[in-house]
């Protein structure tokens, strides 16, 4: 069986993480953000996202608490990562 992967449009994205297409717009120009496919090489063209792109950068937006997303959370998370995988910072 063949599954065809469908391209999610601005307002499609958006609704499916519950901001406006404006935001979701405006992150674009910031490069914040699920990733976005751009559908040629004029300024103007569209873009569309992959489902599969969407739902992993909600994976990586997940938190268990609200100091882990903060600047500091995150820099004590990523040395707390580093040194357990014996990596250094």
């Amino acid at each position: 069986m063949t599954t065809t992967v469908q391209p999610l449009g601005t307002d499609a994205v958006a609704a499916m993480i519950g901001i406006s297409p404006m935001t979701l717009r405006i992150w674009r120009v910031h490069g914040k953000g699920p990733t976005f496919t751009k559908l040629g090489d004029a300024k103007q063209a569209g873009v569309v996202y992959f489902e599969a792109d969407v739902l992993a950068w909600l994976e990586q937006r997940k938190f268990n608490s609200t100091s882990a997303y903060s600047p500091h959370g995150r820099t004590s998370s990523k040395v707390q990562n580093l040194a357990s995988s014996g990596a250094s910072a």
